[in-house]
């Protein structure tokens, strides 16, 4: 069992790396999910002008923005729980005497930059900013603190996962929004993501801590079980593959061909969650899982090939048949 005290002074004061650790940069490359919004926005919408590349690089900047003041509030919020984490505890808000003064005033500046620079973009993507930050509010910030409550902890969490589709849209097209089954299948795939990580979390944590250990960390986890997570995982999956379906035969029959690579994907993710200290605990990291990166690369290549090829017969198998028996039967 890990020692759960732990005297500021001795640690010392915070140095401006520290600060600047907080606002977790390295995170950036979560904003993966931007770039399928921008994109089916593009071939989807169209209309784009010359303008596009500046929304997307102010847009970037305000994400980048949000999602820094969202991990500022909540490394500093949760900084007597992570203590019992094995590797959050090593975070700078447990680690070091921060200045609360400090950590609110960044807190409330990144906000503030971000919605400045939605603001020159379109109303659209404003108010998509602006629910951004307040998912990250909602999530951290007591007495609601979704991130405590079974289940909801991981929906409220991937609703970031829709958010960022929808910023990737808006830059795009601030008239309309993503249809509704995509925004479902990214949320509901974002949940898959947030849950398998968890499941990580539980089988390690648990196997070289207790459970108990785990609870003090997290109050959602004193819910949570490995059979628990694991049907989790299973209805998050099925529920993203039915309005991903959905989407994809309404939208553009041929991406259906997709489903198969997509369900690749998904299975190789799950398979890491049983990998002893997997890249699935650390998102910001699966750049480092080589095989799933060729599944993800394979399922792109795919989705260009589909986006530029017709294939008649995968329109005529989408339309209503029925086998004829022989007469008399």
């Amino acid at each position: 069992m890990m020692n759960a005290s732990l005297d500021y002074e001795s640690a010392g004061r915070a140095t401006v790396w520290d600060y600047l650790r907080i606002c977790r940069f390295d995170h950036m490359t979560k904003h993966i999910f931007i770039l399928p919004g921008i994109v089916l926005a593009i071939l989807l919408r169209g209309g784009y002008g010359p303008g596009l590349w500046w929304h997307v690089v102010v847009g970037l900047a305000s994400a980048v923005a949000i999602a820094s003041a969202n991990y500022v509030i909540n490394e500093w919020l949760d900084r007597e729980f992570d203590r019992y984490h094995p590797e959050k505890s090593q975070r700078a808000a447990v680690r070091k005497e921060l200045d609360p003064r400090i950590v609110y005033g960044m807190w409330g500046g990144l906000v503030a930059v971000g919605i400045a620079l939605a603001s020159t973009i379109n109303g659209a993507f404003l108010v998509t900013t602006i629910l951004f930050a307040l998912a990250g509010m909602v999530y951290n910030i007591p007495p609601v603190r979704t991130k405590d409550v079974p289940y909801l902890d991981v929906l409220s969490e991937s609703l970031n996962n829709a958010i960022r589709l929808t910023l990737g849209w808006t830059m795009v097209d601030g008239g309309t929004l993503p249809p509704a089954s995509l925004m479902f299948g990214f949320w509901l795939g974002g949940a898959f993501l947030m849950n398998t990580k968890r499941l990580s979390e539980y089988r390690d944590i648990v196997a070289t801590h207790g459970r108990e250990q785990l609870g003090l960390y997290r109050r959602s986890f004193r819910h949570y079980t490995e059979s628990r997570l694991l049907v989790a995982n299973l209805v998050y999956a099925l529920l993203c593959s039915f309005f991903v379906g959905v989407f994809l035969i309404k939208y553009r029959v041929e991406y259906i061909v997709l489903m198969p690579a997509i369900i690749a994907l998904f299975a190789e993710y799950f398979r890491l969650a049983f990998v002893q200290n997997s890249v699935t605990r650390k998102p910001e990291r699966l750049f480092r899982a080589k095989r799933l990166m060729v599944y993800a690369g394979f399922t792109a290549v795919l989705f260009l090939i589909l986006t530029l090829v017709d294939i008649p017969l995968i329109g005529h198998l989408a339309e209503p048949n029925f086998i004829t028996l022989s007469a008399g039967s």
